[in-house]
């Protein structure tokens, strides 16, 4: 048998993030960006793309299925090409008179081939590398998630918003070249990841089990996420994944409409440069370091000590908002300062809820429990993106982004229930 050539991890892994995090941004970010400018309310923004969190919700359901029907690797370039089709829909509905359903319906397919490819992507990492390389290659692999959000949120709408100048502020023209461009970009991942991965002998092509034999197994698994702890503290629990971040899942897309939104409709008017600038860019990297700070703090004290201080982190700065929004500040300096605020202390706030989601999922069934630990975390952005908009309409911006701090109360509520070990996080002696 011919021995297939290796490849350096560099020439994959780097690429694959890269490709994994760019739809997911166009979905829930890049999105919002464009209806905005498409000219629809704030509450129909926000209720539709809301939605389509339901595939990274309900992704648990169908996991099972990629591990037993062909191999993750034929996964990958098969969702690949198929974010690149997404894609394409998206840019030819565009200019249509349909626009509006045609570029749902597309970012929906785009949304379902996205979290399709994660759980294929995340399991092919583990068999692709050995555990000396999959430690190597975390940062990497994070680093490149990261650069795909602030190339999605920060240069692609910066395109967006360049095209528009050149086109004469042709906005449907302008974002349909932009995703026919990015199409292009994914049949290019396409060719690159089809040529480029390995084929590791653990990613062999299985045949399918019987149903019977893989609802069994979703059931032995769903029994011990709920047993393994006391009945009360598997309700805490969940509620602690779904409550913990309320306030921004409020804030998260109103906020960004807050900064594309004209003055007149108490927005701070930025054009797509300006925005992919300020939230694609300053926000992201504030964000980034908040998580390493975070990562950090929780390795050398465990997340115990930490719990508190993180909860203040992700709530306490969005008052940055009420600020923005009776100042008004048109000095983007001012502007990109707020938001590096806030972002920062999500990051690292943010990793308290990422390090108990873990703490939860640990024991037998630890993948599954940890991916229906994530279907929580999304559906705890998605319940109150729902309504987001529709609130933000009927108060303004200002009362909205009071409302998010009031709700902040129930972040803390929700803490201080939880149980956490001491030594969760903490480096022991041995690391040391």
């Amino acid at each position: 048998m011919k021995q297939q050539k290796q490849h350096s991890p560099w020439s994959w892994v780097s690429t694959l993030y890269f490709a994994e995090g760019l739809p997911y941004v166009a979905v829930m970010t890049i999105s919002l960006i464009l209806y905005k400018q498409l000219g629809m309310s704030n509450a129909d923004i926000t209720f539709y793309t809301s939605w389509l969190y339901l595939p990274w919700v309900i992704k648990p359901l169908w996991s099972p299925f990629i591990d037993l029907v062909k191999t993750k690797r034929w996964w990958i370039v098969s969702m690949q090409l198929l974010i690149g089709a997404a894609f394409g829909g998206v840019a030819f509905t565009i200019p249509t008179s349909f626009w509006l359903q045609g570029t749902l319906f597309f970012f929906w397919v785009m949304a379902f081939a996205s979290a399709t490819h994660d759980i294929a992507a995340d399991g092919f990492y583990m068999l692709g590398l050995d555990e000396h390389n999959q430690a190597n290659f975390v940062g990497i692999r994070s680093t490149f998630y990261r650069l795909a959000t602030i190339f999605g949120q920060g240069i692609l709408v910066m395109i967006a918003g360049n095209l528009q100048v050149i086109w004469r502020n042709s906005i449907p023209f302008s974002w349909s070249l932009m995703f026919y461009g990015v199409a292009g970009l994914f049949i290019a991942f396409w060719l690159w990841h089809n040529y480029i991965l390995p084929r590791p002998a653990e990613d062999d092509e299985r045949k399918v089990t019987s149903v019977s034999d893989i609802t069994k197994g979703m059931g032995n698994m769903l029994k011990t996420f709920v047993t393994k702890f006391p009945v009360k503290e598997v309700i805490i629990g969940i509620l602690f994944m779904l409550f913990y971040r309320m306030p921004e899942g409020l804030l998260a897309k109103v906020s960004a409409l807050f900064l594309v939104d004209a003055g007149h409709n108490g927005g701070l008017g930025l054009s797509p440069q300006e925005y992919g600038l300020v939230q694609g860019t300053v926000g992201i990297i504030g964000l980034t370091l908040g998580g390493i700070l975070g990562g950090i703090c929780a390795g050398r004290h465990g997340l115990k000590r930490w719990l508190w201080p993180m909860v203040c982190a992700i709530t306490l700065p969005d008052a940055v908002y009420i600020y923005m929004s009776y100042a008004m500040p048109a000095n983007l300096f001012i502007i990109n300062t707020c938001v590096f605020i806030e972002q920062f202390g999500y990051g690292f706030g943010f990793t308290a809820y990422m390090l108990y989601l873990i703490y939860y999922s640990q024991g037998t069934f630890k993948t599954s429990h940890y991916a229906l630990c994530t279907a929580f975390m999304a559906l705890s952005m998605m319940i109150p993106g729902l309504f987001a908009g529709a609130l933000q309409e009927a108060v303004g911006y200002r009362m909205f982004f009071i409302i998010v701090m009031a709700c902040c109360a129930i972040t803390f509520l929700v803490t201080a229930f939880i149980k956490v070990d001491p030594a969760f996080g903490k480096k022991t002696e041995e690391q040391k």
